[in-house]
């Protein structure tokens, strides 16, 4: 029988989809029409929904809020630009962001897990500030200039090769890598794991009786999400060119947190939608008036005011609701248990 989470991440399927077919025909149109402006801010808003997708695996689901999320982008932006620096493959920057993050989260993990509630967020934001200060201040690492001059590399597929200066190649190659980290994650929500974080963010004492570790699930949620905020930090270099401890400031998690409470917190497809919503907003935004962060706050405030659950958590129930009728056995969320005998994170 198909319980009411299930049912609300397939509703979350389908508004991936629909955002796939949306980012498909942008680039059908930039294709055709040869502008490269809003294939790059669309790719940039991709890059920066991976970040946001972590904060919500994080936020969402196990109620953790983490305000230094951007740390974990910036190691991965600054271990792809080092590698690209001394051999520009793809692969090989990707494989090195990714170990580098999972080592620094596994670290950030064993320290920030070790409390809850606002001293775990103030322990992230901390951690995100020690580092980018370190990175500030090296000059090997650029210092406060950041590390310019990062080369244009050709991604390989086989006999087939894309440019990363090919600006509808580059955004259909990040666009299947963000979805592709969104897939990954809804997988392992729907499963077992995915029902422990939920009862973790729901009453953490109860858990440890159902036979699962607490520590262990926050511990692997915080990786996982490190991880994904890893990778999408490792597409930053190829698409601007450089990198900057700026990707590690306390702005960018914020920006992060942001797109998630637009999207909608803990609907995971929503990450991504908030993302774009708030990157289009700052570009269109700021060719009108400097003031433009002014203008933003005033919109994040109206959405928290009349859109609570965000622009996805307003749309998904409804959604849910007609899914619901084709799938008439849907028990209701507070019939779902956690059996001692299933899969253990």
């Amino acid at each position: 029988m198909r319980d009411r989470l299930t049912n609300a991440m397939r509703a979350s399927h389908v508004l991936a989809l629909i955002f796939v077919a949306g980012a498909l025909a942008l680039a059908v149109i930039g294709a055709a029409t040869g502008d490269t402006f809003y294939l790059r801010l669309g790719t940039e808003a991709l890059i920066f929904a991976g970040l946001a997708l972590s904060v919500d695996l994080l936020l969402g689901y196990s109620g953790a809020l983490s305000l230094g999320q951007a740390l974990y982008f910036g190691v991965g932006a600054y271990v792809s630009a080092l590698t690209l620096l001394k051999v520009p493959s793809f692969w090989l920057a990707m494989l090195a962001a990714g170990g580098a993050t999972l080592v620094a989260s596994i670290i950030g993990g064993l320290i920030a897990n070790r409390v809850r509630g606002v001293y775990f967020a103030l322990i992230t934001f901390g951690l995100a500030q020690v580092v980018s200060k370190v990175v500030y201040n090296t000059r090997e690492l650029g210092a406060s200039d950041g590390m310019i001059g990062i080369p244009v590399i050709d991604i390989g597929f086989g006999p087939f090769s894309v440019s990363a200066g090919n600006p509808v190649g580059f955004f259909l190659i990040v666009l299947a890598i963000i979805m592709g980290l969104y897939w990954l994650t809804a997988y392992l929500l729907d499963t077992p794991f995915g029902r422990v974080l939920t009862a973790l963010k729901a009453n953490e004492k109860r858990v440890p009786f159902l036979g699962y570790s607490v520590w262990r699930a926050r511990m692997f949620s915080y990786v996982l999400a490190g991880l994904i905020a890893g990778l999408s930090g490792a597409l930053y270099p190829m698409l601007r060119g450089f990198v900057s401890p700026e990707l590690m400031f306390f702005a960018t998690s914020g920006n992060a947190v942001i797109s998630v409470i637009l999207g909608g917190v803990g609907t995971l497809i929503g990450a991504i939608y908030g993302s774009v919503l708030l990157v289009v907003l700052k570009s269109i935004i700021g060719s009108w008036t400097e003031h433009h962060l002014i203008v933003i706050g005033l919109i994040f405030m109206i959405c928290v005011m009349f859109l609570p659950k965000g622009l996805i958590g307003f749309i998904r129930p409804r959604l849910e609701e007609r899914l619901s009728e084709k799938t008439p056995d849907a028990t209701p969320l507070t019939s779902v248990s956690l059996q001692p005998g299933s899969a253990k994170p």
